[in-house]
């Protein structure tokens, strides 16, 4: 292949960093989800050296950006772009740790405070500078990188994970780092105080009975509401399109089970049956949803009354847990720090998986390091790698093998669910571009502001389905 990306290539690059994942934005603390990936902020440190390929936003820099060649003496230099600046430093340390032990160096550049990271690796490209390792966040990244990344597949961490990134020719390019999940959240303190075992709720008649328990004891539980869900369709709209959507494409299914998808995306049509016992979930939380955040809330306030032990129940993922523990840790305190679990959405009956995903990854430059980097990957995923992604860059280990659990209120629930492999996988990231935010959200908002019944939830959905595929 040719050394330059082609026209199309690199002009999707820029196109594909407006996708891009919790990877493109970073801060101290992972706080909000954008379009279905965790989109967080940073103010760079003023140590940091000022780079930016799409403006003025600092980065943490290498003082040598010197590419792939071998240092002086002969040891092997890698160089790894990190998209989350808050870890910068514990993965300084797992650099360190991997060159104790085997004298090779890996340079850390973290980038973060809005850097166009897809933007800036292309200037890379552009300027023969590319490092041997970097990440990337979404389907369009990938793409942008097709034919110039290293197969991964023969790596013996691929046996140990479910959330490898896998390209359509089914080689495994991505490494993942970390895992994100998406259930129904639940604190377990109160389903214990209200005599709900959650491993009894395994379909939508337990679901139901344990709602109406709920809603029967909210006084006494000091519940507003027995869920927080919120169908707002500007700013919410990928809560409710992407990620519940997604439960419908996938919940119960074994991972590589494309049924769902592969008939949305063959001009949008939806299993109607299948939508239809979806629905009924959703309508149920309509019903037992906080009516002051059902169609009007932000998802700070969500996560907020959550923390505070007002919900028993909420429709987020894993990422929440940071806020939880960070911007909302003064109210999570006061309602005592409670465990947090996560349910499957068993909106039929014997659904027993949660959805698992990376939120992004990293892939290998083909070079004349790429089998260094492999090497150092495979190294990230045994023992001494996880030691520190997990305790000290606070991780949830992807890999089944691990035995290190992360500094987090959802890393226990997530790892028991990966090592019993009950996990399905994340479709919706193939949805159509943009289907959450111009279509499907403002339905589930119909829905939640009662213009539509159940029924016609489900067929108002097929509808806008077909026309958005259609269009």
């Amino acid at each position: 292949m040719s050394k330059k990306l082609t026209a199309v290539a690199l002009s999707g690059v820029l196109a594909a960093a407006m996708l891009a994942s919790c990877s493109n934005s970073s801060t101290s603390s992972e706080t909000t989800t954008t379009d279905g990936t965790t989109t967080t902020t940073v103010a760079a440190d003023s140590s940091d050296n000022g780079t930016s390929a799409a403006d003025s936003a600092e980065t943490t820099q290498l003082d040598n950006a010197s590419g792939d060649n071998a240092s002086g003496g002969g040891t092997t230099t890698l160089r790894l772009v990190n998209g989350k600046i808050e870890v910068d430093a514990q993965l300084k340390d797992l650099a360190a740790a991997y060159e104790a032990e085997t004298g090779v160096t890996v340079e850390i550049e973290s980038m973060g405070g809005g850097v166009d990271i897809q933007s800036t690796l292309k200037g890379y490209y552009q300027a023969d500078n590319m490092p041997d390792i970097f990440v990337c966040g979404s389907d369009s990244d990938f793409a942008n990188w097709e034919g110039l990344v290293a197969d991964l597949s023969d790596s013996a961490w691929t046996s140990d994970t479910d959330s490898a990134y896998v390209n359509d020719a089914g080689q495994v390019v991505g490494f993942p780092y970390t895992t994100e999940a998406i259930g129904l959240t639940y604190n377990k303190n109160i389903l214990e105080e209200a005599g709900i075992d959650p491993s009894t709720i395994t379909g939508p008649d337990t679901l139901q009975a344990a709602f109406e328990t709920l809603e029967a004891k909210k006084d006494e539980l000091g519940l507003d509401a027995v869920i927080g869900y919120s169908a707002e369709s500007t700013n919410l709209y990928w809560s409710t399109g992407n990620h519940l959507f997604g439960v419908y494409l996938d919940a119960g299914l074994a991972r590589d089970d494309t049924t769902y998808i592969d008939l949305l995306n063959d001009g949008g049509q939806l299993d109607e049956a299948r939508f239809t016992d979806y629905a009924n979930m959703v309508a149920l939380f309509n019903q037992y949803s906080d009516p002051a955040l059902l169609v009007s809330g932000t998802y700070d306030q969500q996560i907020l009354n959550f923390a505070s032990g007002k919900y028993a129940f909420v429709t987020q993922g894993s990422w929440i847990g940071a806020t939880m523990t960070s911007d909302d840790k003064e109210q999570y305190e006061a309602a005592g720090s409670f465990e947090v679990g996560m349910l499957p959405y068993a909106f039929e009956e014997g659904i027993d998986t949660i959805q698992t995903n990376s939120p992004s990854w990293w892939v290998v430059y083909n070079n004349d390091n790429s089998e260094a980097a492999k090497a150092f990957l495979q190294w990230c995923s045994e023992d001494a790698g996880q030691k520190i992604l997990v305790e000290e860059a606070g991780f949830i280990s992807p890999f089944k093998s691990s035995q290190y659990i992360a500094d987090d209120p959802f890393a226990q629930t997530i790892s028991d669910y990966t090592t019993s492999n009950k996990t399905s996988a994340w479709h919706w990231l193939q949805t159509k571009d943009g289907i959450a935010q111009n279509a499907t959200g403002v339905v589930y908002q119909d829905f939640a502001s009662g213009n539509l019944t159940a029924t016609e939830f489900v067929s108002t959905m097929q509808q806008v389905c077909e026309q958005y595929y259609a269009n």
